[in-house]
């Protein structure tokens, strides 16, 4: 299954709506790839804290991996972490579960 080309949906959908903030943007345009957590930054940057959040995002490995470590490096504990990420606390538990962290 393919991965959505977020870069191009967001990229559009600033370019069309909100050119303003193209260039808080530009930096995740240049990447290569942009992975679940640029989105969710973006997301940020476009929507704020409040509206428009993602419904059912998916993680790849990396990102879960990336974000059990940033609990480690932080010394976070679930729902902190949870709250950091805008996860659920039970989503953290079964992460920190499957990969043993």
């Amino acid at each position: 299954m393919q991965k959505p080309n977020y870069k191009k949906i967001y990229n559009d959908y600033i370019l069309k709506n909100i050119p303003e903030k193209l260039s808080e943007c530009d930096f995740f345009f240049q990447k290569e790839d942009i992975s679940s957590l640029d989105v969710i930054k973006i997301n940020k940057i476009i929507f704020g804290n409040g509206g428009g959040s993602i419904k059912n995002r998916s993680y790849d490995k990396t990102d879960i991996l990336f974000i059990l470590n940033h609990q480690k490096d932080k010394n976070l504990n679930n729902s902190q972490l949870a709250a950091h990420f805008n996860l659920s606390r039970n989503t953290v538990a079964r992460w920190r579960k499957l990969f043993s962290i």
